[in-house]
């Protein structure tokens, strides 16, 4: 049994606890002000990803409170080819880049100094992506298939008062290029796929997490997941879901299961039958941060996924030839 938020309310109680559970619209209330821990332990960011069969675009606005990233990478996974990356640290943002409160309601998130600019503007179902960064300059559109999403709040048990708020959106189509050094990347509507990830939070200095998420097409119309595990207490609302058409279909524990190596074959499956997927990763996008007290390592490892989910009418998609991702990450921060 998993709690689903119906009515509007916060995110955190009068107090400062999370109150956990999940929604498929953001109807729940963040408010920065309400939290009760060091300015120093608040976690903001919005990250966006597009990927076609190929390339990878990634951005990201967001800090730890102590320290700020504005970045953009582009990078080819079939050929293991970083093409572009460019941004910058911000030291001591804490509030200042004014994330918003909310993903889905109409805002712009904006970084703009003489080194470059990077803008977020969404607007309906729709999302701009710019960035403009020396000779890198990237403006992608983003239009959302399904008026479903994820949406959760994870309590955590080693300190009471922890807590991570996430808002995942899947299936969205993508369109638009990059221009960078004398060269143009495009990714086209028909094969390229968005995804939101927006997170704001107080959790554990050590963590590690499981994370997968995927969009393509099963029987012509739209298809997507989002897997996870370790992060957090989860008894009250996993971040396991399907998506499918305009339609959500939530699941609970998933297992990743590893081999002695990354490259190796990940089987990702669920305790009730619903859930049997294979990814075989042909590219390991590490990224390693060590900087003070600051020890993070991720590798997200991208290839194709293969196997069969279980809609909650009982109907089961084969899955073929998915393209996307899934991560292991093990973090002090």
């Amino acid at each position: 049994m998993q709690i689903q938020f119906q009515q509007p309310g916060p995110v955190l109680d009068e107090k400062g606890y999370p109150i956990p559970g999940f929604s498929t619209k953001s109807i729940r209330h963040y408010d920065r002000k309400a939290i009760k821990a060091s300015p120093l332990r608040i976690k903001e960011w919005d990250f966006y990803q597009i990927t076609d069969d190929n390339m990878c675009l990634q951005f990201t606005i967001g800090h730890a409170a102590y320290a700020g990233q504005i970045c953009a990478m582009l990078f080819d996974f079939t050929k293991g080819e970083k093409l572009a990356e460019i941004g910058t640290i911000l030291p001591l943002p804490f509030g200042s880049l004014h994330m918003p409160s909310d993903a889905e309601k109409d805002h712009v998130l904006s970084y703009q100094k003489k080194g470059g600019t990077m803008r977020f503007d969404v607007k309906g179902n729709q999302r701009n992506l710019y960035c403009k960064w020396d000779d890198f300059e990237a403006e992608i559109r983003l239009t959302r298939q399904n008026t479903n999403s994820l949406v959760i709040n994870v309590p955590f048990d080693e300190s009471p008062k922890a807590f991570y708020y996430n808002h995942k959106i899947n299936c969205m189509i993508a369109e638009g290029m990059v221009n960078y050094q004398g060269k143009q990347y495009r990714f086209l509507p028909d094969k390229s796929f968005g995804l939101l990830d927006w997170g704001r939070g107080v959790w554990p200095f050590h963590n590690e997490w499981y994370w997968s998420n995927g969009t393509g097409y099963v029987n012509n119309t739209i298809f997507g997941f989002n897997l996870g595990c370790g992060f957090g207490n989860t008894k009250a609302a996993t971040e396991n879901i399907l998506f499918y058409g305009d339609s959500t279909h939530k699941l609970g524990s998933v297992t990743f299961e590893l081999g002695s190596e990354y490259y190796k074959p990940w089987h990702l499956f669920d305790d009730e039958g619903r859930l049997d997927l294979t990814l075989t990763p042909v590219f390991d996008r590490t990224t390693r941060t060590k900087l003070l007290w600051i020890d993070n390592c991720c590798h997200q490892m991208f290839g194709t996924f293969h196997g069969k989910v279980v809609l909650d009418d009982g109907r089961e998609l084969r899955i073929e030839n998915v393209v996307s991702f899934a991560e292991h990450a093990i973090n002090n921060w």
